[in-house]
């Protein structure tokens, strides 16, 4: 029976105490980023630029695999929902076996086909050269990545925020010093800001996994190969692996857009796009809260607290969205200047920021109602609404193309690709369809 649903006050204190975490963590990843294209975008702008192409390749790789992360905190919380803890982390090992062996199987592909990846997106040889030299040492952190994911997702679906915040932040204070002293100290160029990267998110998935797997000791949960249980897992992320293709293709037709405008307009784009994941991922925070908090609060049957904790969230969005996209606006002439010296390159980056800050407030509603509808398990319709967006926003792209539109105009056209987004979800979340009560 469901009781009677907590005040606002009571919903905040629940919200925040996983979101604040798990901002800071997000927010790291991103920042990494941001690292790295300071540090790189110092060597030069094909440098810069090599560095995009590689990074929307790793992107892609890591992007679709975070359903590791997104199934496996709403499996976990939805069984510590019903209270079976040791399941929670018997399906956590499952999620985590499983990211390591899809892990190696991308590394493999990846260096077998890497000069046709970067083929694809047709840049000028010295650009294509910076991209492959990153990406041949990068692809082999992939297993490190995906290990990265799942244990994290494990420890979000049992409310722990806090322990991935510390890893995060001294893997990526790791990772800066690492690649200062291997771009520069050790003369190694892009290759150097690669290894750099792959060092540190190789410790921090190792260490996050030992806390699962201590975890799952002291509960007597099974620690092992459980071929059903993997292929559960796999199974469960099924859609939400179509679901995140669809992102993945709206920001990689972006991005191919981009590549028409030259080196200079790639480069911007890299920067634009990463301060665009840092917004991203800091918006994330409280849908990262949602899955968790969803997840536990519809195994347990309480349909009444989810929907009071849905509501409180998206206004929560709404105001996030506002205040970090008047920030990156407001904030702008702080930092272009920091990753890149070529003043074509900052002016262009100056203008497209206008528009990713007017979409910044749309996107706070759009990732707090996808972090609700994973918690509750609406994985199919997820999958369905990004392909709506998807087709929504290639007209768009491909008319700024052929008009010669350039950046500006391209980014103007994303935001089309986040409203219709917000419409799917939006309509979902007003129905009951999504509501399935149960450790499912």
């Amino acid at each position: 029976m469901n009781s009677a649903p907590p005040s606002n006050r009571a919903l905040d204190r629940e919200i925040f105490a996983l979101a604040i975490p798990a901002f800071a963590t997000l927010v790291s990843e991103p920042l990494l980023l941001l690292a790295d294209s300071a540090i790189i975008g110092h060597l030069g702008t094909p440098q810069l630029a090599g560095l995009g192409v590689a990074a929307n390749v790793i992107g892609i790789l890591a992007g679709l695999s975070i359903f590791l992360a997104y199934g496996t905190t709403g499996t976990v919380a939805r069984r510590l929902g019903a209270g079976d803890r040791p399941a929670a982390l018997a399906g956590g090992i499952d999620g985590m076996i499983l990211a390591v062996g899809l892990g190696v199987v991308l590394c493999l592909i990846l260096q077998l086909m890497l000069a046709t990846v970067i083929g694809w997106y047709g840049v000028e040889p010295v650009v294509a050269d910076a991209a492959t030299r990153y990406l041949r040492i990068a692809a082999c952190g992939l297993p490190s990545v995906l290990l990265l994911l799942a244990s994290t997702g494990v420890l979000r679906g049992l409310q722990d925020t806090r322990t991935p915040l510390y890893v995060a932040v001294i893997t990526n204070l790791a990772n800066i010093v690492l690649n200062l002293g291997l771009v520069y100290g050790l003369d190694l160029g892009i290759a150097g800001s690669a290894l750099g990267t792959l060092i540190a998110q190789t410790g921090a998935a190792a260490y996050l996994a030992a806390i699962v797997v201590r975890g799952a000791r002291r509960e007597h949960a099974e620690i092992r190969l459980r071929l059903g249980g993997v292929l559960a897992a796999a199974r469960s992320g099924v859609w939400l692996v179509a679901r995140t293709a669809t992102l993945h293709a709206a920001i990689t037709l972006t991005t191919l857009v981009a590549a028409t405008g030259g080196a200079v307009g790639l480069a911007a784009h890299q920067v634009v796009n990463s301060l665009w994941m840092l917004l991203v991922f800091a918006l994330d925070a409280i849908a990262i809260a949602g899955q968790a908090i969803i997840g536990r609060q519809l195994g347990a049957g309480e349909v009444a607290q989810a929907r009071s904790m849905t509501q409180r969230m998206v206004g929560w969005g709404v105001v996030s969205g506002v205040v970090f996209g008047g920030l990156v606006l407001l904030t702008r002439p702080l930092y272009i200047g920091v990753f890149t010296p070529d003043t074509d390159v900052q002016q262009l980056v100056g203008r497209v920021l206008v528009a990713v800050a007017v979409i910044t407030p749309i996107a706070g509603v759009v990732f707090v109602l996808d972090g609700v509808l994973i918690g509750a398990g609406d994985g199919r319709y997820l999958a369905l609404a990004g392909l709506l967006a998807l087709l929504a926003y290639a007209p768009l792209a491909l008319l700024v193309n052929a008009q010669h539109g350039g950046l500006v105009w391209l980014w103007v056209a994303y935001g089309g690709f986040i409203i219709a987004r917000m419409t799917t979800l939006v309509l979902r979340a007003r129905s009951d369809r999504w509501i399935r009560v149960g450790a499912l």
